[in-house]
């Protein structure tokens, strides 16, 4: 329909790898920072916590610089499936949740992240 918005595909990927890294940054700087307290909101051990909140502050640089950026996504996508899984599973969380804290949220940046996995994240990256 907008066939002219095409030569823009490449600044939306980049958009849309800045928002995955601001969130993943965030929450992985969280689980790093308190280890001890957000392990036990979340139900795992402070070693491994502290572990997933690297992965997380790892993934997220990679994405939004665009250095091993599908390898971050394929990370990124894991973390997001366990946090799926443990919603459902464990906590017994809907699609939609309580206080929008459901795993539609988690699916979101699981499909976010395909995106940049299928398209090596456009032209605006540091490493081809």
């Amino acid at each position: 329909m907008f066939p002219q918005l095409y030569r823009f595909t490449d600044l939306g990927l980049l958009l849309l790898r800045l928002m995955i890294g601001v969130v993943f940054l965030s929450s992985g700087w969280s689980h790093v920072k308190a280890p001890a307290e957000r392990g036990q909101s979340i139900g795992m051990s402070k070693v491994f916590t502290l572990f997933l909140g690297l992965a997380e502050i790892a993934g997220s640089l990679g994405i939004v610089f665009g250095v091993l950026q599908q390898l971050a996504a394929i990370g990124l996508i894991l973390i997001m499936l366990g946090a799926i899984q443990k919603k459902i599973f464990v906590w017994h969380t809907g699609f939609w949740g309580e206080k929008a804290s459901g795993w539609h949220y988690d699916l979101m940046f699981v499909v976010m992240c395909l995106v940049v996995l299928f398209t090596n994240g456009g032209r605006y990256v540091l490493m081809h």
